[in-house]
């Protein structure tokens, strides 16, 4: 589940959190394997409180994922890092037809693409609760 997997502003990648302590959080990167702090002043968020802005509602990103993870039969997101907004916005399209094209910004789709490439590859399959 996405509740567990963080977010931290200004760090690179994602990670999973840990253990909680006074004024802190610790967190383990999804990459690396490495633990680290995470203090209250880092922005920190949960990939289970993001959702995408749709044009009647929006969804969570956690419904998100098991679509693309339908359409890629559980593996990886085969797109290249130097790929267009333009072919980003494709893909977000083939996943999510009435994505709100004005509010959901070429960086953000890359986003969720890294995301979940990264979720993917640490081995979190399941992203909907049964």
């Amino acid at each position: 589940m996405l509740k567990d997997v963080l977010s931290i502003s200004g760090k690179p990648g994602l990670y999973k959190l840990v253990s909680q302590a006074k004024g802190m959080l610790v967190v383990e990167s999804l990459v690396t394997g490495k633990r680290m702090p995470a203090y209250a002043h880092d922005k920190i968020i949960s990939l289970g409180d993001i959702s995408i802005y749709t044009e009647d509602e929006d969804r969570p990103l956690s419904e998100v994922f098991e679509t693309i993870k339908e359409k890629e039969s559980g593996k990886a997101i085969e797109i290249s890092k130097s790929a267009s907004a333009e072919e980003y916005r494709k893909y977000v399209e083939s996943v999510i037809p009435d994505y709100d094209r004005e509010r959901v910004y070429p960086n953000d789709i890359k986003r969720i693409v890294d995301w979940y490439n990264i979720v993917i590859n640490a081995g979190i399959t399941e992203f909907v609760e049964k």
